[in-house]
C-alpha cells in the first residue's frame, strides 16, 4: 500500500524526498489513530488525503521560509557575510563564529550535514546557493539542513564553546569540514566544471577566520597554508575550453605568487615555531605535512625541477600520520617519480583490494599514468578507459578518454 500512496503523491505534486516524508507522517498517524477508532474504510484514500495535507504544508513552508530567505539577503550588503579585512575587527562576533563553527560540526551529524549547517549559518550562503554547489534541489538541501538542527537540538547541544578536554577533537571535525568544502571547490566530484571556485573560496575565508581566532594553533595555520597553496594553482588547472590541464603541463606563470608566498610564509611558521606555540600538539599534524608539499611543488619553477625525492620522504611522514588510502595513492606516485613506473605499479597493489578506492577512479587513472610511463601502451589506454567510466566529471572523462585515445 506504502508505494501506491508515494507513488499518487510523486505524480500529483513532484518532490519525491518530500512525499516520502509525508508518507511517513502519515503512516505514523494512522499507527496513533486507527487502533482507537478503527481503520477506515479506505485506507489507502485515507492515507493519501492525509499525507497531501502535510505534504502541501511542508511546500508552503518551504516556499516561505525560501521568501525569507530572499528578502534578508536582499536587504543585508554582501560585505556583511565577508570577513573583516587585516586590521579590522569584528570582536563582538569572533567568539560567536567559533562557536557556531563547533555547533555546525557537531559529531551527531554526518559529514554532509555538517558542511551543508556550516555554509548556511557560518558561511551565510542561502539554501538555494548551496544546493547549486553541490547539485541537488533546492527542497533536498533545505530538508538536509533542517534535519540537521533537528539533530542538534536533539543532542542537547548548547550555543556554547565546548569543553576543553572535548575542543581538540571538535576542531578536527572542524577542520575536516573546512578541507571537505576546499575539496569540493578545488575539484568537483561531478558535473561540467572541474572547480568551483566559490566553495574553494569560501573554505578559505572560514579557515582564515578561524586562523584569526586561533592563531597559535598549528593545524589550522597548516590548513590555511594548504588552502592557499593549492588554490594558487587555479588559474593554470584548466584551458579556456574549461578542459583539464595536468600539473606537469601547467603555465607556472598563471600560479598566483601572492597566495604561494603567504603559505610558504604560514607552514613555515607553523612547522618551526610548533612546539611552543602549540603544545597540545606534539608533533606536526597531517594538514601541515600537506602543505609542505604543496609548498615543494609550488616552489620549482618547472615541472622538472621539483624535488621529489623531499616529497616522497614528506608522504612518509604523512603516510604514518594518516595512513588512508588517498595518501598511499599519492605516495606511489612519488615512489614512480623517485625509483621509476614500475616501483610506483608496486607500491599501488597493495591498494588493488582496498573497497574504499573502488568506486572512484583514482587508482586507475594513476595506475593508467604509469603503464604509460613503462610504455605498455595497451594496459595503459585500458586503464584510461576504466577511469573514464568511473568518474562523473566531465573534464576528467574527457582527459582521461584523450589519453587514452593517444594510444590507439
Amino acid at each position: 500500500m506504502v508505494p501506491q500512496v508515494l507513488g499518487a503523491l510523486v505524480r500529483r505534486y513532484g518532490h519525491f524526498d518530500a512525499a516520502e516524508d509525508a508518507v511517513q507522517e502519515a503512516l505514523l498517524a494512522a499507527a496513533v489513530q486507527w487502533p482507537a477508532s478503527g481503520p477506515p474504510d479506505n485506507p489507502r484514500g485515507w492515507l493519501i488525503r492525509v499525507a497531501a495535507r502535510r505534504l502541501t504544508d511542508a511546500l508552503r513552508a518551504e516556499e516561505a521560509r525560501r521568501r525569507r530567505e530572499e528578502t534578508a539577503a536582499a536587504l543585508t550588503p554582501r560585505d556583511a557575510f565577508r570577513a573583516p579585512a587585516p586590521g579590522e575587527s569584528r570582536a563582538p562576533s569572533q567568539d560567536d563564529t567559533l562557536t557556531l563553527l563547533f555547533l555546525c560540526c557537531h559529531p551527531a551529524l554526518s559529514p554532509a550535514s555538517q558542511v551543508a549547517l556550516t555554509l548556511r549559518a557560518v558561511g551565510g550562503l542561502t539554501t538555494a546557493e548551496i544546493a547549486r554547489a553541490y547539485l541537488v534541489p533546492e527542497a533536498t538541501m533545505a530538508q538536509r539542513i533542517s534535519r540537521a538542527k533537528q539533530r542538534v537540538k536533539a543532542s542537547g547541544a548548547r550555543f556554547r564553546q565546548p569543553a576543553p578536554d572535548q575542543r581538540l577533537a571538535r576542531l578536527a571535525a572542524v577542520l575536516k569540514v573546512l578541507y571537505l568544502i576546499f575539496n569540493e571547490g578545488h575539484t568537483a566530484t561531478s558535473g561540467s566544471s572541474l572547480q568551483r571556485a566559490e566553495l574553494s573560496q569560501e573554505a578559505i575565508r572560514l579557515t582564515r577566520v578561524l586562523h584569526g581566532l586561533l592563531p597559535e594553533d598549528c593545524e589550522v595555520t597548516g590548513l590555511l597554508a594548504l588552502m592557499l597553496l593549492t588554490d594558487a594553482r587555479r588559474p593554470a588547472r584548466t584551458g579556456e575550453d574549461g578542459s583539464l590541464i595536468p600539473l606537469a603541463e601547467q603555465d607556472r606563470a598563471r600560479w598566483d605568487r601572492k597566495s604561494i608566498e603567504e603559505g610558504v610564509a604560514l607552514v613555515t611558521a607553523a612547522l618551526s615555531c610548533r612546539a611552543p606555540r602549540c603544545p597540545h600538539r606534539p608533533q606536526p599534524g597531517p594538514y601541515q605535512v600537506q602543505a609542505a608539499i604543496a609548498a615543494v611543488h609550488d616552489e620549482a619553477a618547472t615541472a622538472e625541477d621539483t624535488d621529489w625525492p623531499q616529497i616522497l620522504a614528506l608522504y612518509g611522514v604523512l603516510e604514518r600520520l594518516s595512513p588512508g588510502p588517498v595518501v598511499r595513492l599519492n605516495r606511489a606516485v612519488a615512489v614512480a617519480m623517485v625509483h621509476g613506473p614500475r616501483a610506483g605499479l608496486e607500491a599501488l597493489e597493495a591498494l588493488q583490494d582496498d573497497e574504499r578506492l573502488d568506486a572512484g577512479h583514482r587508482l586507475e587513472a594513476v595506475r593508467a599514468h604509469l603503464l604509460d610511463m613503462t610504455g605498455d601502451r595497451e594496459a595503459a589506454r585500458a586503464a584510461y578507459a576504466l577511469a573514464a567510466g568511473r568518474t562523473l566529471s566531465l573534464p576528467e572523462r574527457r582527459y582521461l578518454q584523450a589519453r587514452a585515445a593517444r594510444l590507439l
